[in-house]
């Protein structure tokens, strides 16, 4: 019988910034390791998988006991988890960033409910929120604006919204978008296929693509999100934060107790 959620985590050797931070150390362990045991952790979850093109990582992967698939090169992480996805059997496809070693199973949680409680609704994400004016306007943190229902309106790297009258006091000033998605998986197949559109080119955000397309995404507010890892000054933070987390080996014990091999 095929697993109903799977996770699964684009994992790649080569960065920018960072090469080869899948396989960062923080306390003995590959970050990758701490993702993947973190998202095991999620409520209604069936299997963690990762999806990656190096054999480093495969390898890596499979040295924690962890279930892992190699793919082709890839342009996104987006297509690389739907070419993984088209080998499985899957109702809901969640796409968790492996540069998340302080993954919170409820950001998970908070973005598989709007899609469980509606067959309707073929995409979801999260998002929290801004008080910090710096946080607004820097461009790397991406900004989203929704409607009353709770779906996608825009996605930017500008500051959203403005506020003409300046903000109310306490209010949040916009919402910080939340690279974890959760798709259900014929969706998500046919969204790989589709070209870039032309917000999609100018933002360099990929979720544009189904917005101009007239798909709807959901958003789900949590309260808080996970460090990401993107330079060597992150990595260090990460190692700090893990080194203060107090169930973090419990989370440990718990993920490696759930392996799918």
């Amino acid at each position: 019988m095929g697993s109903r959620v799977v996770v699964i985590i684009p994992a790649r050797y080569e960065s920018t910034r960072l090469p080869g931070k899948p396989l960062a150390d923080l306390h003995g362990r590959p970050m990758i390791q701490h993702v993947y045991e973190r998202a095991l952790r999620a409520r209604g979850v069936d299997r963690v998988l990762v999806a990656t093109d190096s054999e480093q990582i495969r390898a890596a992967v499979h040295g924690f006991g962890g279930d892992v698939v190699l793919t082709g090169a890839h342009r996104t992480g987006t297509d690389r988890i739907a070419e993984a996805a088209a080998s499985i059997d899957a109702e809901l496809v969640v796409n968790v960033q492996g540069d998340l070693p302080l993954l919170d199973p409820a950001l998970v949680e908070a973005a598989l409910a709007p899609l469980r409680a509606d067959s309707s609704v073929p995409m979801g994400t999260i998002k929290t929120a801004i008080h910090a004016r710096g946080e607004l306007d820097n461009p790397n943190v991406v900004k989203v604006v929704t409607d009353v229902d709770d779906y996608a309106l825009y996605f930017s790297r500008s500051p959203l919204p403005y506020h003409r009258d300046g903000a109310r006091d306490g209010a949040a000033l916009g919402y910080k978008h939340i690279g974890l998605y959760v798709y259900r998986r014929d969706f998500l197949l046919a969204f790989a296929r589709l070209e870039p559109t032309p917000l999609e080119q100018a933002e360099q955000l990929e979720q544009l693509r189904a917005l101009e397309r007239g798909y709807r995404i959901k958003v789900a507010e949590v309260d808080a999100a996970s460090i990401e890892v993107d330079t060597a000054a992150d990595l260090e933070r990460a190692r700090a934060a893990l080194a203060t987390t107090s169930n973090d080996h419990e989370l440990t014990t718990a993920g490696r107790r759930r392996r799918v091999g």
